[in-house]
């Protein structure tokens, strides 16, 4: 019989998350429409900061990855938060391969936010996407044209 007595502070090995997620930094340029000073864009795209980004304006606000060479990529994760104001988000999620012209749609989606409950929306795609040159996020933070500003408080690749 094997036996380990775990403290109740230290995780368990099965929800430990071991994807290897891509360093965007190193690997990717970014392109985006607004930013928000006090949310770069870096903070969404990087673990070590938990503010995420948020654009300058409201309106739909597009983030663009550009990768320096051709990535494959088998999982997606997107982290949206919302703790202010009710409203009904969508994005769409898009990409571009190696040697083509016309981006491909990956997913669109839409979502309730509601500050007294529902404040978080986390998607996690499993792709298979060879040679990916360009990943983009167009996001509309409410589809009834309210004043609401775009935030994505979370992007990984892998």
């Amino acid at each position: 019989m094997r036996k380990l007595v775990i403290s109740e502070t230290m995780p368990s090995q099965q929800s430990a998350d071991v994807t290897d997620w891509l360093d965007l930094e190193q690997l990717a340029r970014v392109e985006m429409t607004s930013e928000d000073a006090a949310y770069p864009i870096e903070a969404a795209l990087t673990a070590e900061d938990d503010t995420g980004w948020r654009a300058s304006m409201p309106g739909t606000q597009t983030i663009r990855l550009l990768f320096d060479s051709p990535q494959m990529i088998t999982r997606i994760q997107l982290l949206f938060e919302e703790t202010l104001q009710q409203r009904t988000q969508e994005f769409v999620l898009r990409w571009l391969p190696a040697g083509t012209e016309d981006d491909r749609e990956i997913v669109r989606q839409q979502y309730n936010f509601y500050p007294a409950g529902n404040t978080q929306e986390l998607e996690d795609y499993s792709v298979s996407l060879q040679a990916a040159i360009m990943i983009e996020l167009c996001i509309t933070p409410d589809i009834s044209g309210g004043d609401a500003r775009a935030s994505l408080a979370q992007l990984r690749i892998a």
